[in-house]
């Protein structure tokens, strides 16, 4: 399906991954083709080779009080970080909009595993006894947009979308929808995901762990999206604008090529496309995108279910005024999306 977006612009931008706190250390790293993935330690897996994206540079107490952190798991913490930078960079001072015209929309693929994992291993030690209330909030998925509404104190539409690898594509899409809907002002949207050792030996024994293959990684990545309307009256420099969302379920056996032509739409005049989830190594999508220059975000840190905004967020940071980018995203099975993007487009 094709959704032309109209009236929808992104103003502020934010990074947590294993380049480092900020989009310009992803930006970095993409320019000079380097990566920031470090070996798997021996202790989370018994093998040489493996490789991830761990976020270590990321304090929680750099953000948030050291006791407010010790209540949110770790993919909350990035979320509410991410989150705050994003609007600080967007230049939107909460005490000054209406709270219930901002909200987001968050992708996630693993969200919640680790406290869920610490959760059922107290009862299954200890029983009902053995619970921890305090982990509790944080075993769903949509703990992190949760707590980042909650901590920052805005009251519009909350929604997490757990989507294999187009996870943060969808969560943009619905993003997009409720402020051409009406239903909000403002929208942040992204993803957030978090690696820990039980994962990593899940992946090895589902034998998803390959040493050719893009590793894991973890963090989050956040864009604001605004009405142009919104933004012209606040006066907020724009970073890009969102033209269109292209999306295919799954592609057809016998008919991928037409599917991923679909997806990729007319590539005249584009200037640089972004590769998210296992789009880099189809080589029927890579085929309709001739002799464009491409960023592979997951190569150097690392990927996850919901790293397309990572991928977003970088995109949108690395296009010059005026051009035109396209992000393209794609699980093995489906979804696929493809979203045009225009850079520093006026208001």
């Amino acid at each position: 399906m094709n959704y032309p977006i109209k009236d929808t612009v992104v103003t502020g931008s934010a990074v947590i991954s294993a380049a480092g706190i900020g989009v310009a250390a992803v930006q970095e790293l993409v320019r000079s083709n380097g990566n920031a993935l470090t070996a798997i330690p021996h202790d989370v897996l018994d093998a040489d080779g493996f490789r991830w994206g761990k976020v270590n540079a990321f304090k929680a107490s750099d953000f948030m009080p050291p006791m407010k952190a010790r209540k949110m798991d770790r993919c909350s913490q990035f979320a509410v970080a991410a989150a705050g930078m994003a609007l600080k960079e967007a230049g939107i001072d909460l005490t000054s909009v209406d709270p219930d015209r901002v909200g987001i929309a968050l992708g996630s693929g693993f969200c919640g595993v680790a406290n869920s994992a610490e959760f059922l291993s107290a009862y299954f030690k200890g029983g009902v006894e053995g619970l921890m209330p305090m982990l509790f909030p944080n075993t769903v998925p949509n703990a992190p947009a949760s707590s980042a509404s909650i901590e920052h104190g805005f009251r519009g539409p909350n929604v997490t979308v757990v989507q294999r690898y187009c996870s943060a594509e969808s969560a943009l899409l619905m993003a997009c929808r409720f402020i051409e809907e009406g239903r909000a002002d403002v929208m942040l949207t992204g993803g957030a995901d978090e690696l820990m050792p039980l994962l990593i030996r899940g992946f090895a024994a589902l034998g998803q762990l390959k040493r050719q293959s893009t590793p894991f990684g973890e963090g989050c990545g956040m864009i604001v999206l605004e009405s142009a309307a919104h933004a012209r009256k606040r006066g907020a420099p724009v970073r890009a604008a969102i033209e269109a969302v292209r999306t295919i379920g799954m592609l057809i056996p016998g008919r991928e090529q037409q599917g991923c032509d679909l997806l990729a739409g007319d590539t005249s005049g584009c200037a640089l496309v972004s590769l998210s989830g296992s789009a880099p190594d189809m080589p029927m999508l890579l085929s309709a995108l001739p002799a464009l220059p491409s960023i592979d975000v997951g190569r150097s840190i690392g990927r996850s279910l919901a790293m397309g905004g990572t991928a977003l967020a970088t995109l949108t940071a690395m296009l010059p005024a005026g051009a035109r980018g396209l992000h393209m995203a794609a699980s093995p099975e489906g979804p696929c999306f493809s979203i045009d993007i225009r850079g520093g487009s006026s208001v």
